[in-house]
């Protein structure tokens, strides 16, 4: 259940299209890390987050006041939530390699939904909350 912001800035057209785009690569990034941190073998670099991350960050800006912003927020709380979470759970590698395996898998699964989640509302042209 996603309530639509009430008081959003309507963009022209040509910003709406320009953010809907450096949304979608955005998404794209972070797909491609999220299914590389929940398939085994298939590890995406870390490289392409940071790219996402910087684009993001750049261009949050230009979305101030839009249903747009929602995601560029949701995307960066997305990423320091899941790097906070890897990090705290690192000393269970030390432990144990089980506990760490599975700490880190749920972390990655639950990672790859917020993204899943956050590029299918943005197809919808919902803002997201």
């Amino acid at each position: 259940m996603t309530e639509e912001i009430a008081d959003t800035v309507l963009l022209d057209p040509q910003r709406e299209q320009s953010l809907r785009t450096v949304g979608l690569i955005s998404y794209l990034l972070h797909t491609v890390v999220a299914v590389g941190a929940v398939l085994p073998g298939v590890q995406a670099s870390v490289f392409l987050l940071l790219l996402a991350v910087i684009l993001d960050l750049v261009k949050r800006d230009e979305a101030a006041g839009s249903w747009q912003a929602s995601h560029f927020s949701w995307r960066l709380r997305s990423v320091m939530w899941a790097g906070g979470l890897y990090l705290i759970t690192a000393p269970l590698w030390l432990l144990l390699l089980v506990p760490g395996w599975i700490a880190w898998a749920l972390i990655s699964i639950w990672f790859l939904y917020r993204i899943v989640r956050g590029w299918t509302t943005m197809n919808a042209g919902r803002a997201i909350v």
